[in-house]
């Protein structure tokens, strides 16, 4: 993927990572902008090209009664504000092929969840559409795998693609990341290490999902270290009371400290 291929990126040139941000999904207006505003007065100290991710719905939930969006057109047609008013890009999930065409109309990347990311037609109708895909690697998938999904996009006639590990299945309530699959995976695209979600306790007795966020800052580090492209880290103002995905976001008043020291690592690398 070229990042300046992505409408109104900024720091194209500061050989950083790359940065896909902001809550899990979108809750309001406020919300969104204020997030958005927050992190972009990060990212332009540190030079990172910065994304906006909000999740238009959701669609995997493990209750019916759980949270799944405030109404499709209205919280799309909120990224689109964010993106009007700070002029950056901003990336969404999609779950069916009909989501593509809506989805493309407001945001410039397409997302496809690591549970669908089989679905051939719906990795084609996000191809189809132009914008840039990001295929999140399936929690039951190898790395090496992932090329076949690239390849769905590739072969129609969309280059604009990458890929994002969000851990593997381990057990019936962990994640793991398996860091060799990064080099793996850059040889076929651009890779996103997706810090927030491989820290994911998923399918608790509850229902709801739990997570590790004491342990963000050390699958970061790890994931620069071993060469990420991007990092994707869900953050929020009130993670406790987030209504989706809470328990593994990342307070947002961490995150200066957090990608200051990331941008350090980076900077080190890129020196050897």
């Amino acid at each position: 993927m070229q990042l300046n291929k992505i409408p109104q990126i900024k720091h194209t040139d500061s050989n950083n990572f790359f940065l896909l941000a902001g809550p899990c999904a979108i809750e309001g207006e406020e919300m969104a902008l204020r997030i958005a505003e927050t992190i972009l007065k990060i990212t332009d100290k540190l030079q990172i090209p910065f994304i906006f991710k909000g999740s238009f719905k959701k669609a995997n939930r493990s209750r019916v009664d759980s949270f799944t969006g405030i109404g499709d057109e209205k919280a799309l047609k909120i990224l689109r504000k964010v993106s009007e008013t700070f002029h950056i890009p901003t990336v969404t999930d999609i779950h069916e092929r009909e989501d593509a065409t809506l989805a493309a109309e407001y945001v410039d990347v397409l997302q496809i969840p690591a549970f669908l990311v089989r679905q051939t037609d719906l990795v084609v109708a996000a191809a189809e559409t132009g914008k840039v895909v990001n295929l999140k690697k399936g929690q039951f998938m190898s790395p090496e795998s992932m090329k076949h999904a690239v390849t769905k996009v590739t072969d129609s006639n969309n280059e604009q693609v990458m890929v994002t590990d969000r851990g593997t299945m381990f057990g019936y309530h962990d994640m793991i990341v398996d860091f060799r699959g990064i080099p793996t995976m850059r040889e076929f695209a651009p890779t996103v290490l997706d810090v927030t979600h491989s820290l994911q306790q998923p399918n608790q007795s509850s229902g709801v999902t739990g997570g590790r966020p004491d342990m963000i800052e050390t699958i970061a580090r790890a994931g620069i270290a071993t060469g990420a492209d991007g990092l994707f880290i869900e953050t929020h103002f009130d993670p406790a009371n987030a209504k989706s995905d809470g328990a593994n976001m990342l307070d947002i008043q961490y995150l200066e400290k957090l990608l200051s020291n990331l941008t350090a690592i980076r900077k080190t690398i890129n020196s050897f």
